[in-house]
């Protein structure tokens, strides 16, 4: 989940090439919408969201029973520590920092 489409598009394709499927969601609302229905296995969401940021969005959707399971990557801008520790007390299990680095990304999302 991403609001910038390219970098969402982008990110699909790098996904897919490497054999998973992907979904794109572009604000957090229709994440939300889309993960309750899909039940994904792993969800990527951006943190600097307008209206809900990927904070917010990850606690909502921990808050789902369907998707106790769902492992959370963040992906964002955002590399300071206490950065990171939100991420982790919001419920992911992964803190990225863009630029990303694909072949890291693609190791976490094998896993």
């Amino acid at each position: 989940m991403d609001d910038n489409v390219d970098v969402a598009e982008s990110l699909q394709d790098v996904l897919e090439a490497a054999g998973h499927t992907a979904t794109i969601a572009t604000d957090a609302a229709k994440a939300l919408e889309l993960a309750s229905v899909m039940k994904p296995d792993i969800a990527i969401l951006d943190i600097e969201l307008p209206v809900m940021d990927g904070y917010e969005l990850a606690l909502h959707i921990r808050a789902l029973p369907q998707l106790a399971d769902c492992r959370m990557i963040a992906m964002t801008g955002y590399g300071q520590a206490h950065d990171q520790g939100r991420s982790l007390d919001s419920g992911f299990q992964h803190h990225l920092v863009k630029p990303v680095d694909v072949d890291g990304l693609l190791t976490i999302v094998g896993e």
